[in-house]
């Protein structure tokens, strides 16, 4: 199977590296494009058989499988190009969270989904989301579902909880890099530890968290239970944690909505669904 992809940034790049050290895909069956053409050709520095090409179009005519990592307001100009010279026997899949399978289907005749992937696809771990279009054919189906088993778990979700389930998927690694920075930092602070030794015993711990709840020896709570002995130590901790978190991944959950509200606003703008 021949696949495309249209786009090399960050995701798109993501995607490429994943798919080739999963075996999902050869390097000489991966046509890329990317409209800065050097990030394309870094890629192809490692991967020397990958196929580059100038532009969308071609892509498309080398391609039977095609995902488009393009950000969210250039999706529909890409589309618009390259919807004439796409058979119904070809399939496009978005990564974009704001553009539904509807849009989709709005304006090409081919098959259709959305894969939205996270950054832990890149160690062949985590959950992609996936949502098909109506009018998407089954063989499509199956085939999508298998390229992305190589590289994480395909979760196939509704429209509804596009965005909160992109958000604990795709984003989530970021807001916990981002907790866990913070932990470091005020270990460094209130102790003699130095931020070196803290970042590794840090992120082994997350790693070994990982795995107990991976291999299904605790839950969250009963693995909380389990290191919270009462009167102990770490009571303190979780009686700071309780007093200073409250609500704010409800606040966080809010404006990651309100954002994914404004984008909504603007791509509807470009998309008129039939």
């Amino acid at each position: 199977m021949r696949v495309g992809i249209i786009g090399t940034g960050n995701m798109g790049k993501i995607l490429i590296e994943s798919f080739l050290d999963g075996k999902a895909v050869t390097p000489a069956s991966l046509t890329i494009m990317n409209r800065t053409k050097w990030k394309a050709l870094e890629i192809k520095k490692i991967y020397k058989e990958i196929n580059i090409a100038n532009h969308p179009i071609e892509v498309v005519k080398k391609t039977d499988l095609l995902f488009i990592c393009v950000k969210p307001h250039d999706v529909y100009t890409v589309l618009k190009e390259i919807s004439p010279y796409l058979t119904k026997d070809q399939c496009i899949v978005s990564i974009t969270s704001p553009i539904s399978v509807e849009q989709l289907e709005s304006i090409v005749s081919c098959s259709v989904a959305r894969a939205i992937p996270s950054i832990t696809n890149r160690a062949l771990a985590g959950i992609t989301l996936l949502t098909y279009g109506k009018n998407c054919e089954e063989k499509w189906k199956k085939t999508i579902q298998n390229i992305l088993e190589a590289i994480s778990t395909p979760v196939e979700i509704k429209e509804e909880i596009t965005r909160i389930a992109s958000d604990i998927v795709s984003c989530g690694p970021a807001f916990f890099s981002y907790i866990t920075q913070k932990f470091i930092e005020g270990a460094v602070k209130e102790t003699q530890i130095n931020k070196e030794t803290a970042t590794i015993l840090a992120s082994e711990m997350l790693i070994g968290f990982g795995e107990l709840l991976k291999k299904g020896f605790y839950t969250l709570p009963s693995l909380q239970d389990k290191v919270c002995v009462k009167g102990g130590i770490t009571g303190e901790g979780i009686k700071v944690l309780e007093s200073g978190i409250d609500d704010v991944f409800e606040k966080v959950f809010h404006a990651t909505n309100e954002k994914y509200q404004n984008d909504l606003i603007q791509t509807n703008k470009l998309f008129t669904l039939k």
